[in-house]
């Protein structure tokens, strides 16, 4: 029986093997359409110009992100989700899952930790030894843990995580650009071909073929695309897709949707002149995520108490402050929503004054 690392490097070469497909398949492409299609076959000079800047146009774009897409290293784990070197050796040398969660829980009180297991422990892996962040799965191809995995890709024999979603979307989009245009463009040739309109020169066999792959990788690369724009419309995951994440008041889908625009933002970035490019401009380190939820968790529950009080018509709130992380995940918009919903419920204020107080209760 081979070693382990031996059968790992032939995994490892294998694994490359789409890629080749896909980088001979552009190679041709472009060879066909720019040689066959519009020096040999084209007439009209125009037209010529036309078709080549456009094409020359989708086709960096395509390549630049697909490029992108492949070396871009997924981000893991930063030093601060390993646990010490004493709690390590503790860790391990525990045998009962209790006392374990305990050192995890210990370990996981200054972390921004919002997500758990279906169980309501501390997400951790033993592959990697982190505690794993909120979104942070672990790739059993890459054998590591990466931060907002979406899923594993063989396409690009990479994982598609945090470090380069957005240039995997891209590379989607361009790449049925590409496909598109080059599909439109040799349609009509395509069916002079077909009906005998044109030559039979060995520009024949490419320009048909041409036509069948562009609208074949169409097809396949719109619903993938389509799909994915859902996904980051409601700034979810693939994983997160067909497993909701769990959170201290339960399991939900929509977690950490923030709305369209900031879910879209929190791929693309603020700067719109940014978005089309193959360059970083994703919010957030992919260790934290804001999250719609943190205000309804039940550690950090507001509770709202009316009392009346005929001889008082002050309002008295005592001051409770929220903790740092509190106050970054916090949503402005859900708060706006629950100051509406409470000047709404009291409009009707009673013959006798009312005293409201507010208490929250602050994660220890």
């Amino acid at each position: 029986m081979a070693p382990t690392h031996v059968l790992r490097c032939c995994q490892r070469t294998l694994a490359w093997i789409p890629v080749i497909f896909i980088a001979a398949v552009v190679c041709w492409s472009y060879y066909a359409y720019v040689v066959e299609l519009c020096l040999y076959t084209i007439i009209s000079i125009g037209e010529k110009i036309v078709y080549m800047i456009f094409f020359h146009l989708f086709f960096i774009m395509f390549v630049w992100s697909y490029w992108k897409t492949i070396f871009i290293q997924p981000a893991n784990p930063s030093k601060e989700f390993c646990l010490p070197k004493v709690e390590k050796e503790r860790y391990e040398k525990e045998e009962r899952p209790e006392n374990q969660q305990e050192i995890l829980w210990r370990a996981a009180t200054s972390l921004p930790l919002y997500t758990r297991t279906g169980a309501g422990a501390i997400r951790y892996c033993d592959r990697c030894q982190v505690i794993k962040p909120d979104r942070c799965h672990h790739c059993s191809a890459c054998d590591m843990c990466v931060l907002k995995m979406d899923h594993h890709c063989p396409w690009v024999n990479n994982c598609v995580g945090f470090s380069n979603y957005k240039f995997f979307i891209l590379f989607l989009a361009y790449s049925l650009l590409y496909c598109l245009f080059i599909a439109a463009t040799v349609l009509q040739y395509f069916i002079k071909f077909w009906t005998n309109e044109l030559k039979d020169t060995h520009a024949k066999f490419h320009v048909l073929f041409l036509f069948f792959v562009a609208a074949m990788f169409c097809i396949s690369i719109l619903s993938l695309f389509s799909y994915h724009l859902w996904l980051v419309g409601k700034n979810r995951s693939t994983i997160e897709a067909f497993r909701a994440p769990v959170f201290r008041a339960g399991s939900d889908k929509n977690g950490f949707s923030l709305g369209f625009r900031k879910n879209i933002a929190q791929v693309f970035g603020d700067q719109k002149k940014f978005w089309l490019l193959p360059v970083c401009t994703s919010q957030g380190d992919g260790l934290t995520f804001p999250t719609r939820l943190v205000s309804a968790d039940v550690e950090q529950q507001a509770t709202v108490t009316l009392q009346q009080e005929p001889s008082k018509s002050a309002v008295e709130v005592p001051e409770s402050p929220v903790s740092e992380s509190q106050n970054r995940l916090l949503s402005s918009e859900q708060n706006a929503n629950n100051v509406a919903e409470h000047q709404e419920n009291n409009t009707h204020t009673p013959a006798e004054s009312e005293t409201i107080s507010i208490s929250i209760e602050s994660e220890s």
